[in-house]
């Protein structure tokens, strides 16, 4: 039986998004070994160009958008249950925290036991890029807990609240860039991230409008990256690249707002496609499927990596370098760097996730809207 209260694209947006940072930690993370342990960094400071890649795979702006709207209709579905906000808050915040804090605990309980075994202190950076995706967790954990804040904002002030949060986010960038107060760039990690959230209240909306205006907000968004990135102001990559002026994620710029506008623009091209395919069999299971393992998978993905690694490296088949070292073959290589993570974090699901591995419920698609003008 259906439920009349999901969207099939909705979900698929949301795994996928999710999947897409597993994919990128696995294949695309560089590890190195300095005297104080293990290190990462990026292949995109090694091509030229590649980074025009993460104008389409960070998708951190995506899934925020996407939960805004998840966020919303699940709370108007409650409402009409007669479930209180504050209760509804604080399960789903529950919900996400418990498997977040397990993970963080037992890593740290177990790198502390190592770390006292051992005699070695480089567990501990082990550990902490281990743990270091949670950031996201934490993130969104933030944006839950202003949800009472956020839908009172939506109801009182429309639309006007994605212009306050976008022009608040872009003065910490003048006051952090301009008159030198890095500090202050850390309340992007609320404005920004909040004003991603905040969009989606507006996703119905955005479904709702002629097809000439998903390209106009590609478009916009497009040539709103090209303006910041080419004027010089901002580095190209919407990642972390070793050897940039600053990082665009941490913490978030202006950037990543013209990055949200041009994928809410590119996922409403492609929505109507994706209507079309995704009631068919196989990408209904499909998308069930990834739906149910999504989360689990990336709590657990870089423990997996982790567990590979090792078994490789008892194998000795995995040597540890003291620099980076990244070339065309290394590229190549990637489709195969993704076989031993995922061989490995599947168990760790198994045995500690399986609990967070739910049936998705089936989703429905809604009718596409009317093509217009």
């Amino acid at each position: 039986m259906t439920n009349p209260g999901r969207n099939a694209y909705v979900d698929w947006l949301r795994a996928m998004s999710l999947i897409v940072v597993v994919i990128w930690h696995w294949a695309f993370t560089v590890l190195y070994w300095s005297p104080e342990g293990p290190r990462a960094t990026s292949p995109l400071g090694f091509f030229d160009g590649l980074w025009l890649l993460t104008w389409l795979f960070q998708v951190m702006p995506l899934f925020f958008y996407v939960g805004g709207y998840v966020h919303l209709k699940s709370w108007e579905r409650a409402q009409a249950n007669g479930v209180r906000l504050g209760p509804f808050v604080w399960r789903r915040i529950r919900q996400l925290a418990v498997p977040g804090l397990a993970l963080l605990v037992g890593w740290i309980v177990l790198g502390s036991i190592v770390s006292w075994y051992l005699e070695w202190d480089g567990v501990f950076p082990i550990v902490r890029l281990v743990v270091s995706p949670l950031w996201f967790l934490a993130v969104y954990l933030m944006l839950i807990a202003l949800l009472p804040a956020g839908l009172w904002l939506h109801k009182r002030f429309g639309s006007l609240v994605l212009i306050w949060l976008g022009g608040l986010a872009m003065v910490v960038d003048v006051l952090r860039f301009n008159y030198h107060q890095e500090s202050l760039g850390w309340l992007n990690m609320v404005l920004v991230w909040a004003l991603a959230h905040q969009a989606g209240f507006f996703y119905q909306s955005v479904v709702d409008l002629p097809r000439r205006q998903d390209w106009a907000l590609l478009w916009g968004g497009l040539f709103g990256l090209c303006g910041l990135v080419f004027s010089g102001l901002y580095p190209g990559s919407m990642v972390g690249v070793p050897g940039e002026k600053f990082s665009n994620m941490a913490p978030p710029t202006f950037a990543i707002v013209a990055l949200l506008i041009l994928q809410i623009g590119v996922v409403e091209l492609l929505r109507p496609t994706m209507e079309r395919l995704l009631p068919r069999p196989r990408w209904r299971s499909f998308n069930e499927t990834i739906n149910r393992f999504a989360l689990p998978l990336f709590l657990f993905h870089t423990t997996g990596m982790a567990i590979a690694l090792f078994l490789l490296w008892l194998a000795d088949l995995y040597v540890p370098e003291q620099t980076a070292n990244v070339n065309l073959a290394w590229l190549l290589s990637r489709p195969l760097a993704l076989l031993g993570p995922l061989l490995c974090t599947m168990p760790v699901i198994w045995l500690f996730g399986r609990r967070w591995v739910k049936p998705a419920p089936a989703a429905v698609t809604p009718a596409p809207a009317p093509a217009g003008d």
